[in-house]
């Protein structure tokens, strides 16, 4: 089972149990963990495969037609040797755009980002010695959410305990960049697992959507009720648990108790929680129990 309170959701119209094995064939030390299946959602037949990518827990979500994937939520690799990083760049560059070349920059010594075939963005980078996190999403902000960084990685901090601004690992922007102060690069602990921001101001054409959001499980109906109070700001994205930040970066707010029943559940008891957190906004726990 996942052991991590904050991870992320990826969303798919394609085959996520085909998705999931093609990403644990590239990544070292990957599996899948469980799949769960349920057809009584308003998308039909949805399927949800948890995995864990070098150490990162993700989830796969197939849940039919959803906005388009974007780099405003990458997922930043970082690794000790250039023959690494040269073997992971060549695998997950079939079929990928290329946004940004694997070259040498001033910045690192073996960079690149890439849009995987599946629409998924991953920078991958020499860690420069630095012992880093593997795998970490990175999160860009950009038009309307552009210099907001800093204060969406302040908030979070706030909310979620275990969570600090790492030592030496925050890069502004300069005068001469016209975005004096401005976060280039921040990387931070969110419940024990580090997180990147980082600010843009480039005419980028995308922005947060649904089709990536954050996960954070909740011990009880008290952490459900603290986090949806202090995260959510947009009603209209109230749905089954879902919301919307002010930043506009969308959070499933799961109760572990939950998770727990839709990983081990006989396929009734599954379909019949499925039914009862379809009428609810914030989950509650209780009624989920009744109806499992």
């Amino acid at each position: 089972m996942i052991t991590q309170p904050v991870i992320p959701c990826i969303w798919f119209e394609q085959d996520v149990e085909e998705i999931a094995e093609w990403y644990v064939s590239i990544f070292p030390d990957s599996f899948v963990d469980y799949t769960t299946r349920f057809s009584s959602s308003p998308a039909g037949e949805t399927t949800i495969v948890t995995l864990s990518l070098a150490g990162q827990f993700f989830q796969l979500l197939g849940g039919g037609t959803a906005q388009e994937r974007n780099p405003s939520i990458s997922y930043m690799v970082s690794l000790p040797t250039t023959e690494e990083i040269n073997a992971l760049w060549e695998r997950l560059s079939d079929g990928a755009d290329i946004l940004i070349p694997l070259d040498t920059y001033d910045f690192s010594q073996r960079y690149g980002w890439l849009q995987d075939r599946y629409g998924v963005s991953w920078q991958i980078m020499h860690d420069g010695g630095m012992d880093i996190q593997l795998v970490t999403p990175c999160l860009l902000f950009v038009k309307e959410a552009f210099g907001r960084a800093e204060a969406a990685m302040n908030d979070w901090i706030s909310i979620f305990k275990d969570s600090y601004v790492l030592d030496g690992h925050t890069v502004r922007y300069t005068e001469e960049d016209e975005l004096d102060g401005k976060i280039n690069y921040a990387r931070f602990v969110l419940s024990g697992r580090e997180f990147v921001v980082m600010d843009s101001n480039e005419n980028h054409t995308f922005s947060f959507n649904e089709t990536q959001s954050l996960i954070a499980f909740c011990e009880s109906q008290e952490e459900v009720d603290t986090y949806w109070e202090k995260l959510s700001a947009v009603p209209e994205a109230e749905e089954c648990g879902w919301l919307k930040d002010r930043y506009g970066v969308s959070w499933q707010i799961i109760p572990w108790e939950m998770e727990e029943m839709m990983a081990v559940g006989s396929q009734e008891q599954i379909e019949q929680v499925v039914q009862a957190c379809l009428p609810m906004k914030k989950l509650d726990i209780a009624t989920l129990r009744k109806a499992y």
